[in-house]
């Protein structure tokens, strides 16, 4: 008597949903029984995988049933499915396992797509795996348009939300499906407001925090993720990143495979409630630049001294680095250059570093912030930047105008054409038309970016505003145990150098102007400014 075959069921059904409603298993499971049971096959092993794709192998009973099938001797004789569809839609993995099988004696057999071993079915079977790839790939594409136009609509897709959010039911019902959209959780709200207040300010004994000191204060104050665990670098970098935080949730960011970064074109924002401000997610961003290593050199943004990075030896050119005496009780400025190299290289200077931090933050207190000053210093960039402001709005007036007139003349060919003075029908008629519509959406989104533009420089400057920026950084450089800020100084400072009877302080007007804007606009003192490029080539002969 022959053998009875053993055989295995691998049911399969590809989303949640269909799991849940229980639709498409228990239907697979009594057809593939029946068919075991008209051939006198005996069912040894029962492989079920609820919600998960079939365009690659990452399915964990997928795997445990291989890893039976491959045995020396295999646990079966034969893999049943429903269809080749069910243990995979793509078609060189499909024919891969098959093989695998093939070299173990376990043959991969479908209920409704009855193959057999030669030649001929082999071909029939790889057709048919061509034809279910093909229709996973289109089944995605029109399932991801649908998921974008959803968005668009400002709709939720699933998934977990961003910290700070929930889900709830929309109130607007489209379709026979309940519509999702996102609400403001209060109490994470709160979170995020912290993380950006702290990114901005600090905790009121420092000056603004980096990501991972930010990480630091939250876990040490109590304050956990939303499932209750620590917080770490990466996750408060994303909450400072997120644009969704501003209104603005970025939906098909990424390939979801590869998860690589997808272009442009391909995202779709969709409205939500904004929790943070613009102008402080901008002044947070601006931060998060500033710290980068490929801005700002690391020692520069972590190294205790305030002058750091900045401060030079007006004799040879070179940096002025910490030096300390009597085992760190006395600390100080020197040129590198003379530390290296002694007197022959430079004679230099060694400057105590309390006091030249002192001398150079009250110069600047009692000297750069006063308003009149800061008028007399910023005058001329101030009026270019009032230039640009007015050529600006001109040119937007004069586009708005362009646009309202194509729509006027689109208005009256429409006039033309239902009182029957125009032939609808005529091509000079369409082309004129499309043209006219041509000219009136460009105008219009020109006119968009140019305001988008003029938004961007931020508010007008006035002699209030000039007042209460220099009082807010007099007051807003000095910490409570008496130092200072090191990210207030170096937004009014970008190189300090040390001469033998004076130090020169040096600063750019428009990194003045930026900081002031920004002040203004988010009602925070300066910042930093990017200082430093990365100079891995230094000759410039080859490699160009």
């Amino acid at each position: 008597m022959a053998a009875t075959v053993r055989a295995a069921l691998y049911l399969r059904v590809s989303t949640g949903r269909q799991a849940d409603s229980d639709l498409s298993i228990p239907d697979q499971r009594r057809q593939a029984k029946g068919y075991c049971a008209s051939r006198g096959w005996e069912i040894v092993a029962d492989y079920v995988e609820p919600g998960a794709s079939a365009t690659d192998d990452r399915r964990p009973e997928f795997q445990r049933m291989i890893d039976a099938a491959t045995t020396k001797p295999p646990t079966f004789d034969v893999i049943l499915v429903h269809s080749f569809s069910r243990f995979f839609r793509d078609q060189f993995q499909l024919e891969f396992y098959v093989r695998r099988l093939a070299k173990n004696g376990v043959r991969l057999v479908s209920i409704t797509q009855e193959l057999g071993d030669d030649p001929m079915s082999n071909m029939i079977r790889q057709i048919m795996a061509l034809f279910d790839e093909y229709q996973s790939k289109e089944n995605a594409k029109h399932t991801l348009r649908a998921m974008n136009e959803n968005a668009r609509q400002g709709f939720w897709n699933g998934a977990l939300p961003p910290i700070g959010y929930r889900i709830v039911e929309a109130a607007e019902q489209r379709g026979h499906r309940t519509k999702k959209t996102l609400e403001i959780d209060p109490i994470q709200a709160e979170t995020v407001q912290l993380i950006f207040r702290l990114a901005r300010e600090g905790n009121g004994s420092s000056g603004a925090m980096g990501v991972k000191s930010i990480a630091k204060h939250l876990n040490e104050s109590g304050i956990r993720t939303r499932d209750g665990g620590r917080w770490g670098v990466d996750a408060v970098h994303k909450v400072l990143t997120r644009t969704t935080y501003i209104g603005r949730h970025r939906f098909n960011t990424k390939y979801w495979k590869t998860r690589e970064r997808k272009p442009e074109a391909e995202v779709v924002e969709m409205a939500v409630p904004p929790i943070i401000d613009l102008a402080e997610f901008e002044t947070v961003q601006t931060l998060l630049k500033t710290r980068c290593p490929a801005l700002t050199a690391p020692r520069v943004v972590s190294g205790p001294p305030l002058l750091t990075g900045i401060c030079f030896c007006a004799a040879c050119g070179g940096a002025m680095t910490l030096r300390t005496g009597k085992s760190g009780r006395y600390k100080y400025y020197t040129c590198s250059t003379k530390a290296r190299q002694g007197e022959t290289g430079c004679k230099g200077r060694t400057v105590p570093m309390e006091k030249l931090d002192s001398v150079l933050a009250e110069h600047i207190e009692h000297r750069l912030l006063q308003p009149k000053r800061l008028e007399h210093i910023l005058s001329r960039v101030l009026d270019r930047r009032e230039e640009r402001a007015t050529r600006r709005t001109s040119y937007i007036a004069e586009l708005r105008k362009r646009a309202a007139e194509a729509e006027a003349k689109l208005k009256r060919l429409y006039d033309a054409i239902e009182n029957g003075i125009a032939d609808v029908s005529d091509p000079l008629l369409k082309e004129r038309v499309t043209e006219l519509k041509a000219v009136r959406d460009q105008a219009g989104a020109d006119a968009e970016r140019a305001e988008g533009a003029l938004d961007r420089l931020g508010p007008s400057v006035t002699p209030q505003a000039l007042k209460t920026f220099a009082r807010q950084a007099r007051r807003r450089m000095r910490i409570e145990s008496g130092g200072y800020r090191r990210d207030h100084v170096r937004a009014l400072a970008q190189r300090v150098e040390v001469d033998a009877k004076e130090v020169r302080i040096m600063g750019s007007k428009s990194v003045l102007l930026r900081t002031l804007v920004a002040a203004e606009s988010a009602k925070t003192p300066g910042f930093g400014v990017p200082s430093f490029v990365p100079k891995w080539r230094t000759r410039h002969d080859s490699n160009v």
